[in-house]
């Protein structure tokens, strides 16, 4: 009789373990469902759609006949690899990147660790100042900065007068200065909440042993920092190669800026003919070379992670 009763209560705590995990089960598809849903909706629906509307192409009959779509397989892609135009505006936004992402991560990283020294006063002014320009909107802040680099509209009309700063050779370079200014703050903040994570016993321990502010920056924070930089390095380079506000507001400013000078204006106005099925194959192409050059450099910075 006992040895039945203690299988008795062996199988009901199973059983309420089991009920438990069910639960548990559902609660966890619950609270994921919303974000399931919006990601299918609004990421992986949209991709799946852009790449079968770039396997499309418009066949009519006759001069004159209804346009249809029909399966055209890669056709579209041979018009893409096709397209000096396209070509010439990734090079332009590779030749951008190469120079505006390290000159903005620097001063973010520079001032991070400015606001985490203890040397520097007043850090809650200089942590809204320097984020403050990111809560502008990207099209306000491209406005602002173009009546400030015409010649006729701007306050500065000593520097402008001397330097076109929207001319064929500096537009680029203005472009760059505006989302150097406007995201100085984003990858900074990213980069100071890393170092605030850094425990202070390091700090002490390093500082007992000698070390200079210089020092702990150095050989301390930017290594223990560094998912961070990679990080903001990752999100840097998807912006380049997606930069489209900044050019299509200077396009007012400047008759240089073209439609088809960055990748991403060239979709824009490809569609707008409209050329939906070859715009399609333009966005594809242009995220698969995002993906590659990310994942390139993610390789390459967890190879010399692992090398040191």
């Amino acid at each position: 009789m006992s040895s039945v009763a203690t299988g008795v209560r062996n199988v009901a705590p199973s059983r309420s373990k089991k009920r438990g995990g069910l639960r548990n089960k559902r609660a966890v598809f619950l609270l994921i469902a919303p974000f399931g849903v919006l990601f299918l909706a609004f990421y992986l629906v949209p991709i799946i759609y852009a790449v079968w509307e770039s396997l499309q192409v418009i066949h009519r009959d006759g001069t004159f006949g209804a346009p249809t779509l029909v399966f055209g397989g890669l056709s579209q892609y041979a018009l893409v690899f096709q397209n000096s135009d396209f070509w010439a505006s990734v090079g332009r936004v590779l030749l951008f990147g190469v120079v505006q992402v390290p000159v903005m991560l620097g001063l973010a990283l520079l001032f991070a660790l400015l606001l985490d020294s203890p040397l520097l006063r007043g850090k809650r002014f200089f942590r809204l100042a320097f984020f403050a320009p990111y809560a502008v909107p990207g099209v306000i802040a491209a406005i602002m900065w173009g009546y400030l680099y015409s010649p006729s509209l701007s306050p500065f009309k000593l520097l402008t007068s001397q330097v076109d700063l929207l001319s064929g050779g500096t537009v680029l370079w203005s472009i760059a200065n505006v989302v150097t200014w406007v995201y100085v703050g984003y990858n900074m903040l990213i980069i100071y909440s890393s170092l605030l994570a850094i425990p202070t016993e390091i700090y002490e321990a390093a500082r007992l042993d000698g070390a200079g502010q210089f020092r702990i920056a150095w050989s301390i924070k930017i290594p223990l920092i560094a998912p961070a930089l990679v990080l903001t390095a990752v999100f840097s380079i998807i912006g380049t190669l997606q930069l489209l506000t900044e050019p299509e507001v200077f396009k007012q400013f400047s008759s240089t800026i073209s439609s088809t000078y960055t990748p991403n204006l060239l979709v824009y106005s490809t569609a707008s003919v409209p050329n939906v099925n070859l715009a399609a194959a333009f966005s594809v192409v242009l995220a698969i070379a995002t993906f590659i050059l990310s994942f390139v450099f993610l390789r390459l910075t967890q190879r010399k992670a692992v090398q040191a």
